[in-house]
């Protein structure tokens, strides 16, 4: 059953870069490349055009480099100051790229039991105050799944999977639908750096995302 899409509905997005996408500082809202050249304009351009009657406002929250410990750190200005109806949340990339990146920082690195306490806490506080959630997993661009750090992506979305399922948010799989992109497509073809999406993997979260919402392609 797909969600329903009630007019002026204000939806936020938050996370990191891969939201982030140069982003009107502090508020990405608004004409002129404000929601930045990611996954959110695409989400908003497809929105506003299938259902231009609906009037969706679409709010960037992402900021670069964050980890789960920074969005907590400003949920209150960037989350329930904004006052949205939807909230969706993708955070986990750089939790886990630290720990490879910069393994002798130990300081920097979430570990998954934090990662998931503190995910948990922002899911907690937040959840009677929208009328929606939507869950999106962190995802690297490698298909070898015993590539160390592909290995322990997959073990941070399954922290997203299962907190998904126990607070009824949406839940978006956007590993699987790189997964799925790369049986045909060369990873560095998608993302040179297998973190940062270009234009095709922005397409691929879009794509993941409207899925999830059982958008009406």
């Amino acid at each position: 059953m797909p969600i329903k899409l009630d007019r002026n509905d204000k939806w936020l997005f938050i996370g990191d870069s891969i939201t982030d996408c140069g982003r009107a500082q502090p508020v990405g809202e608004g004409l002129f490349g404000a929601l930045g050249s990611g996954y959110v304009q695409m989400v908003a351009g497809l929105l506003a055009a299938t259902y231009p009657e609906g009037n969706h406002r679409v709010v960037n929250m992402g900021n670069s480099g964050n980890t789960v410990r920074d969005l907590k750190g400003r949920w209150q200005r960037d989350v329930f100051d904004q006052k949205p109806d939807w909230l969706s949340v993708m955070i986990g990339t750089n939790d886990v790229w630290r720990q490879f990146d910069s393994p002798t920082q130990p300081e920097i690195h979430v570990p998954i039991d934090e990662y998931e306490a503190t995910y948990e806490e922002l899911i907690d506080l937040t959840k009677g105050s929208v009328q929606g959630l939507i869950l999106a997993t962190p995802f690297y661009i490698e298909p070898n799944r015993n590539d160390p750090m592909r290995r322990e992506m997959d073990r941070y979305g399954e922290v997203v999977k299962r907190l998904a399922a126990k607070h009824s948010a949406i839940f978006v799989d956007t590993q699987a639908a790189f997964d799925e992109t790369m049986k045909s497509i060369y990873p560095a073809t998608i993302a040179w750096d297998r973190v940062h999406p270009n234009y095709i993997g922005v397409a691929v979260l879009a794509k993941a995302f409207l899925d999830a919402i059982q958008f009406d392609w």
